[in-house]
């Protein structure tokens, strides 16, 4: 059993060691234990047989609902769990579902809870994430030929986003980030941002996002000029994930889809502010990050307690610069 990350983001970088595992153990069942919409990502994933959908805030609330859906996994018989979620929920979990061997790192007070603790120190505090994922299994000799971070797609996700677009090249712009307001970069910005990819490379716009990002989407819509298709709260995560496939360039915040765009070989323009974009670049060869060096970041917050001044400062012509040595590089290679 594999208790993945709670953050769609975070679980697109275990997606290394979650491949390491299958190749580790390739006769193996694996389970991955999954909130609603990080089941959708890992839907036909190669690393894992099924995915189990634990809905905290659901039918698994409170301690109750964790009895029970503990006692779901107690009658499977998991031989071994792989804890990639850091809280110690997710031991508690394996320690109630009685599973014998508890692999994860010693995050939230937990390591009495594991069989096979794995130390997490400043060392693991400053890596990649895919890294950090990676340590957790490599620590018991679980270790894959090749990192790759993929995800899966069926031809008929691939062909209905066909549908959706135009002809001619697309560029999502993906303007949330379900962490925080304080890693959103401005909607207008984005706009002249997606004006600029129009006019210069008749790129068409796509603006996805999830439903708490819908007046952010259509701010950008209504500040554009040229056409935009706007899906900001109208997909799920598998129709969000095919519509990304089908783009030839995201402009994107730290967030979940830039993930998703990375494990696709979507080339990615990424603005980076309160966040670490040492530990959470795009896990690909194929980006950019925009950002200012400021006193105060990364800070990690939600929410900017002061002016915003990592965002603010990264400017519309900071990101076509960015995005024109992205195409130029590109075209010369």
């Amino acid at each position: 059993m594999v208790r993945t990350a709670n953050w769609v983001g975070d679980a697109a970088m275990t997606l290394p060691a979650m491949m390491a595992i299958r190749e580790t153990y390739p006769d193996a069942h694996i389970a991955v234990v999954a909130n609603p919409l990080v089941a959708q990502l890992l839907e036909n994933h190669p690393g894992c047989d099924e995915v189990i959908v634990y809905e905290k805030r659901g039918e698994h609330a409170g301690i109750f609902g964790m009895l029970r859906f503990a006692s779901v996994l107690r009658r499977r018989k998991f031989d071994c769990a792989i804890l990639f979620q850091y809280a110690i929920e997710a031991a508690i979990m394996a320690v109630l579902a009685g599973i014998p061997r508890r692999i994860g790192f010693t995050t939230d007070n937990r390591r009495f809870l594991l069989t096979h603790p794995v130390p997490f120190g400043e060392v693991e505090k400053t890596i990649h994430q895919t890294d950090a994922f990676l340590r957790i299994v490599n620590h018991y000799n679980i270790k894959a030929t090749e990192k790759v971070q993929a995800l899966a797609l069926l031809e008929s996700e691939r062909a209905w986003a066909k549908e959706q677009l135009p002809a001619g090249p697309v560029v999502a712009i993906n303007p949330g980030a379900a962490y925080g307001a304080a890693k959103r970069w401005y909607p207008e910005r984005f706009a002249a941002v997606a004006d600029f990819l129009a006019k210069e490379y008749g790129m068409t716009a796509v603006l996805t996002g999830g439903p708490g990002e819908v007046e952010i989407g259509n701010d950008i819509a209504a500040a554009m000029q040229s056409p935009v298709l706007n899906f900001v709260g109208q997909t799920s995560v598998r129709e969000m994930m095919s519509l990304i496939d089908a783009a030839s360039l995201m402009i994107t915040n730290d967030s979940g889809p830039m993930h998703v765009a990375a494990s696709f070989k979507v080339p990615i323009v990424a603005i980076f502010g309160p966040t670490n974009h040492t530990t959470t670049s795009p896990f690909t060869d194929s980006y950019r990050i925009v950002r200012h060096n400021v006193e105060c970041s990364p800070c990690m917050l939600r929410e900017c307690p002061i002016d915003h001044r990592c965002m603010d400062r990264v400017t519309v012509d900071d990101v076509t610069e960015a995005i024109q040595s992205f195409l130029l590089d590109k075209s010369s290679s």
